[in-house]
């Protein structure tokens, strides 16, 4: 067989045996919690006009913009073959320092507090 057979059969077989376990794991133990619908931690049978935490979307949006922190430094490995790698670790130390300084102040504001 070549690396290509196999590499095909493994994934398949690996493909398969995650399916049938995730398939036959969460039947195990039935409960009122997992059987009921997930609405944002609301009750999905109370009123729908219950006042929304803003919090909760400033720390989404925080998660997001750091999540794209992370999108933005994943080509950096590779920056180093360009023709000007220290414009790349400018370009990266400017970005890094001013997501340091937006986290900061956030955290100086209570921004990241969730509980007060």
């Amino acid at each position: 067989m070549n690396l290509l057979t196999t590499m095909l059969i493994i994934t398949t077989a690996l493909s398969l045996i995650l399916m049938t376990v995730s398939f036959w794991l969460p039947a195990l133990t039935p409960d009122y919690q997992k059987l009921s619908p997930y609405e944002c931690g609301f009750d999905p049978l109370g009123s729908a006009r219950l006042p929304f935490s803003l919090r909760f979307f400033l720390v989404a949006i925080l998660f997001l913009l750091f999540d794209l922190e992370i999108a933005l430094l994943l080509p950096l490995p590779w920056g180093d073959q360009l023709p000007s790698p220290t414009l790349t670790l400018m370009w990266t130390s400017a970005l890094l320092i001013l997501l340091t300084i937006g986290l900061a102040y956030e955290w100086l504001q209570g921004g990241l507090e969730w509980a007060e």
